[in-house]
């Protein structure tokens, strides 16, 4: 395991107590590279929006230890070092793009050239003077993208920024991750659409709050004898309820 020190993100035990079971996170131990696209996989309801909100501190009824780039989760030295993008389009639909990202760079304190920077980044040259609200899926996840890269982040957290787009914009948004990756940004982004697990450096497979795999994309085929990521996921359920009940004879 990389030292905690070391790692973007690194959890401990780390348990979210959602009071159910759906969403819960149950002692997770896992650790995210710097620099590395790594994607969180799984169903929805396997806890994967609750492990991500630890991450950033904002998480109620968590328990264990959850450092990011050094530092405890929450921090306040955290605030500029750190995009996060939720499932809902974080930026306002009645301001245009750039009217967005200027009131976005402003608040994070974030040099003027920024905005022009993230607008390139994002593919987004063309719809600067349109309001948010009349953009594509597509354009209006990008926008919250470009936001988030204002500052120019360490670490992004992207939860589910593909979900609802059609298959030639998940590869428009997966491109622009794998650029982002080369150019030493860490991404835990999180989906629960299995091909695109083949897009990542590395795989966080969740289910019922836990972690089944953590492994490289070849690896998880290699170890489950499957072809797809899809496949391997479903033979890493049927292990997983085919072991024994703890504490049975």
């Amino acid at each position: 395991m990389e030292h905690i020190s070391d790692a973007a993100i690194a959890t401990v035990d780390l348990t979210v107590d959602r009071g159910s079971s759906v969403g819960a996170v149950r002692g997770v131990t896992v650790t995210v590279p710097r620099g590395s696209l790594v994607g969180l996989l799984g169903p929805s309801g396997s806890g994967k929006t609750s492990l991500m909100r630890a991450i950033m501190g904002v998480q109620r009824r968590v328990s264990g230890q959850v450092t990011v780039l050094g530092l405890p989760a929450g921090s306040p030295a955290l605030r500029n070092r750190i995009g996060y993008v939720t499932q809902d389009v974080s930026v306002y639909d009645d301001l245009t793009v750039r009217e967005n990202l200027s009131y976005f760079r402003a608040v994070l304190g974030a040099p003027k050239s920024d905005i022009e920077r993230v607008i390139l980044e994002t593919d987004l040259a063309g719809q600067t003077e349109q309001l948010v609200g009349s953009l594509s899926g597509g354009q209006r996840s990008r926008a919250s993208l470009a936001a988030a890269l204002l500052g120019a982040p360490e670490l992004l957290v992207l939860d589910e920024p593909t979900v609802g787009l059609d298959p030639v914009l998940r590869v428009q948004l997966w491109t622009l991750f794998r650029r982002l990756a080369e150019q030493g940004n860490t991404l835990l982004v999180s989906s629960h659409v299995m091909d695109e697990a083949i897009r990542c450096d590395r795989l966080l497979l969740m289910r019922a709050g836990e972690i089944l795999a953590d492994e490289t994309p070849a690896g998880l085929l290699e170890s489950t004898g499957s072809t797809d990521a899809e496949s391997a996921f479903l033979t890493l359920i049927a292990r997983r309820d085919q072991q024994p009940a703890e504490g049975a004879a």
